[in-house]
């Protein structure tokens, strides 16, 4: 008797991932990384040089160590403020190319680096409207109209401002003064980056014309440390004097310091009161102050950064 023969059902053809896009995957979460680490490190070390401007009225009463009180709060901001930013930057410039149709390595133009630079401040304020409130409030004297039931004369902790802002306001109240934050770090972003990567093309070009067999392309270039910080503290500046008129207003929003007689503080409605009360000098009040601080801290920043890029190519 014959045996009757078997079938077998073909195999099903699997589809293998192309090896490129794996390794394109590892090497976008790699430089994920480091955005984020490297921003983090510049953060911090940028705080500890802008940090003391805001405490230095405390050296009276409590020495060189009240610079640094309570400095654990914004060095934790500084830290996810500066990663946020250039990992979005950097994602903002992927995503530009993409639309562009460049290669993953191309140079964008200075248009489209400033763009990706407003795209990166966009995303950033949505995690700073919540630091900078908790900020602004540890700042505020503890009788402040938002919040009338606290007498104490010592500084709140972070932690109590939080419990407090949450208790009143729920969580949307922590994002009070959103729309204050987005302006200023749409705009003040895009001239961040804008102005430091204007002003390294600059420094490039010079560069590269004074050495016509050397570098092919101004990319090729590596600046030297005085004139990456000289870039940074241009960026500094730029960032903090274009759009202080919107920090302003956010302050005020977040702080309650100003009157609104029961009408919500909307940011027309506080950016109109202030013009009203005080003019284009009220909206710039402390502008001086800021962008002396902001040139050392974001001198220091990029060049941390734009260096551990180099030693961790």
């Amino acid at each position: 008797m014959k045996a009757k023969p078997s079938f077998q059902e073909p195999p099903i053809p699997t589809i293998a991932e192309p090896a490129h896009i794996d390794k394109q995957a590892t090497s976008k979460g790699i430089e994920a990384l480091k955005d984020i680490a490297f921003g983090s490190i510049a953060g911090i070390a940028g705080k500890i040089v802008e940090y003391p401007f805001d405490t230095v009225k405390s050296i009276q009463q409590d020495g060189f160590r009240g610079l640094y009180r309570g400095v654990s709060a914004p060095f934790a901001g500084a830290a996810a403020e500066t990663a946020c930013l250039f990992w979005s930057y950097r994602v903002a410039q992927d995503v530009l190319r993409s639309f562009s149709g460049l290669d993953s390595g191309a140079t964008l133009p200075l248009t489209g680096l400033v763009t990706a630079g407003a795209l990166s401040g966009g995303l950033t304020s949505l995690i700073l409207t919540p630091i900078e409130l908790v900020k602004c409030r540890m700042q505020v004297p503890i009788t402040s109209p938002l919040d009338p039931t606290l007498n104490s004369t010592q500084p709140l902790s972070p932690f109590a401002v939080i419990a407090n802002v949450y208790r009143r306001e729920g969580i949307r109240g922590f994002w009070r003064g959103q729309l204050g934050t987005f302006l200023r770090e749409t705009g003040g972003t895009a001239a961040w980056f804008g102005a430091y990567e204007a002003s390294t093309l600059f420094f490039k070009t010079r560069a590269l014309q004074s050495q016509p067999f050397g570098a092919q392309s101004a990319s090729d270039i590596q600046l030297p440390v005085h004139q990456q910080m000289a870039s940074g503290a241009l960026a500094g500046m730029s960032y903090n004097f274009i759009f202080y008129p919107a920090d302003t207003i956010k302050s005020k929003i977040q702080t309650g310091e100003l009157s609104t007689r029961g009408v919500r503080p909307t940011f027309m409605y506080v950016g109109k009161a202030l013009w009203q009360s005080h003019g284009l000098k009220g909206l710039y009040r402390g502008c001086g102050i800021t962008v002396a601080r902001s040139a050392p801290s974001s001198a220091l920043i990029f060049t941390i950064v734009e260096n551990l890029k180099t030693a961790f190519a």
